[in-house]
């Protein structure tokens, strides 16, 4: 079981294939075990690395609150462990504000950024409401009833769901809410135009509340692919997971030029 220690703190991660490095990150309650399929399948072409977020699955409960600029620095971290100059960073649903994060920031560690349903921003009432309610339970320490829905609405099998929701319990209810609480407030729309790396950006045809989020990242950053997934929601890196791993196959074969700078 791989561990990292940062600060005193374990880290949980994975790491498999060779090639240019992809660094995924999870939202809330779920852990790197998200990304089973692009494990299975990027790693055949690329390197690819997952991590539970503090206070996540393996990870161990952090004192210093989980924000954005935490997490950033936890990645570099591990490509520094890795021995890893640069990757590109992959993130899901508010993992992939994360992404822009750490592109805003820390461009020098990154080749680009994939954006999977993300957005730079929280605005409208129905996702307010969703991180809302999962910041309430996660105060409450209802962490099982956390980690039984969010595992069961991103898993398409018996034996995945079980899988994720035995490592989505684990998490500290602290730590999950300050990584709610952060994303709830986060907005970097305004830094958009700053990123002048290329970013791909993933979207699911029938996940129509996100669509202002798509809109508004398409319009304001300067190098970008905007893409839809038919027939999918939001749960991509699961529920679309073949359609998700070919745009990532293009779009990193295509952008990367200077692979031995990785």
């Amino acid at each position: 079981m791989p561990m990292l220690d940062v600060d005193g703190i374990s880290l949980y991660y994975t790491v498999k294939g060779k090639g240019i490095p992809i660094v995924f990150i999870h939202p809330p309650v779920l852990t790197g075990l998200n990304f089973t399929y692009q494990i299975e399948e990027l790693s055949q072409e690329f390197k690819v690395i997952t991590f539970d977020i503090r206070g996540h699955g393996g990870s161990q409960y952090s004192r210093p609150p989980v924000t954005y600029p935490l997490i950033v620095e936890d990645i570099k971290h591990l490509l520094d462990h890795l021995k890893i100059k640069k990757a590109f960073i992959c993130g899901y649903s508010t993992g992939g504000s994360i992404v822009l994060e750490y592109l805003l920031n820390s461009a020098d560690w990154a080749l680009g950024g994939i954006v999977i349903g993300g957005m730079s921003e929280v605005r409208d009432k129905y996702l307010k409401k969703k991180i809302s309610l999962g910041m309430s339970l996660a105060n409450k320490g209802a962490i099982s009833v956390l980690a039984l829905s969010i595992s069961w609405s991103n898993s398409n099998t018996k034996k995945l769901f079980i899988k994720m929701f035995k490592e989505a319990r684990k998490g500290d209810a602290r730590n999950i809410e300050q990584y709610y609480r952060y994303s709830l407030h986060y907005n970097c729309t305004h830094q958009l135009e700053k990123i002048n790396l290329p970013i791909l950006l993933v979207y699911g045809k029938e996940d129509k509340p996100f669509y202002y989020y798509a809109k508004i990242l398409h319009e304001k950053l300067p190098c970008k692919e905007l893409t839809f997934i038919d027939h999918a929601k939001h749960q991509i890196p699961t529920k679309a997971a073949n359609d998700l791993n070919e745009r990532i196959k293009h779009f990193i074969n295509t952008h990367v030029m200077n692979s031995d700078e990785t």
